[in-house]
């Protein structure tokens, strides 16, 4: 219950410096790209502290799914016309498959997004461990970006990377958690 809560107090924590990013970058420089990627990060961070919150959150599953697959489509789309924006579509595929292979038998939870105190594994743990080796890897690159300085601290690459290591480790440790 601890680690839930922990989970929950750090993704929540990551909203701010998405939101910070939203309100104060210069998007006209940066890109649409960087624009949708930041609204991407919001997006996920919320999602997860949904799934981590040991009460659950506001959004049904099943809406949780929708968004997800539209956001993995977007970004799909976008690597696909750009080769950029694949660990967004990568990050968001993970997702909806974390929120759709959630043993939902009993629905104790009832409609409502939870993962802590799921007794029974995840649908297709092979999936899950290999999308965690992916995360646990992105996380590390980002941290040790972070660590060198070259993310660089203007235009909130710093503050991206930062949310990316932690939010990749986090993803990670979800995954694995749920497939072993």
């Amino acid at each position: 219950m601890a680690v839930d809560w922990a989970l929950t107090a750090l993704f929540a924590a990551l909203v701010l410096p998405c939101v910070l990013r939203l309100v104060r970058l210069d998007y006209a420089r940066l890109g649409a790209g960087v624009r949708h990627g930041d609204l991407a990060e919001l997006l996920l961070v919320v999602a997860m502290v949904a799934m981590v919150s040991p009460v659950g959150g506001p959004i049904p599953a099943a809406g949780w799914q929708a968004v997800l697959v539209l956001t993995t489509g977007w970004f799909a789309v976008a690597w696909w016309r750009r080769r950029t924006c694949a660990h967004h579509a990568l990050s968001a595929a993970a997702m909806l498959y974390m929120v759709t292979a959630m043993p939902h038998g009993g629905m104790d939870h009832g409609p409502w997004l939870t993962m802590p105190g799921m007794d029974a594994r995840l649908a297709l743990p092979l999936i899950a461990v290999l999308a965690a080796g992916y995360f646990v890897v992105d996380a590390a690159w980002s941290g040790v970006l972070v660590v060198r300085g070259s993310a660089g601290a203007d235009s909130g690459h710093a503050s991206r990377a930062v949310c990316r290591a932690a939010m990749g480790a986090g993803m990670g440790y979800m995954l694995l958690a749920s497939a072993l």
